[in-house]
């Protein structure tokens, strides 16, 4: 199952240099990494990343991550993937840009 991390293009360039990427900024308050599902990325999109250009979806291999990766109820009660450590940058599959057109962003083809 793969799971996905959205990006600012300055936090994709910096995990891109330093080949680990330690958390956005509501990742390090909170001590640990948000990721979606399939499911639940328009969503985050919207809520937290409203208008933003330029954004970068990173796909991730939960079996990669391994026991680090907890499940936890979240939004409305839905379990959303919590990564307690770094991610790096050879956990990540795919990357693709989520483009902003008419105010919505238009996913990568490889979410699924």
């Amino acid at each position: 199952m793969q799971i996905y991390k959205i990006l600012t293009a300055d936090q994709w360039a910096t995990f891109q240099h330093d080949l680990k990427f330690e958390g956005a900024p509501i990742d390090l308050t909170d001590g640990y990494i948000h990721f979606s599902t399939a499911s639940q990325i328009a969503e985050t999109l919207a809520k937290h990343f409203g208008g933003q250009d330029g954004l970068v979806i990173c796909a991730v291999d939960t079996d990669a991550v391994g026991a680090d990766l907890k499940w936890e109820p979240s939004r409305g009660g839905d379990l959303f993937p919590h990564l307690y450590r770094s991610l790096d940058l050879a956990e990540v599959v795919q990357h693709g840009v989520a483009p902003l057109t008419g105010g919505h962003h238009s996913l990568p083809d490889f979410v699924a």
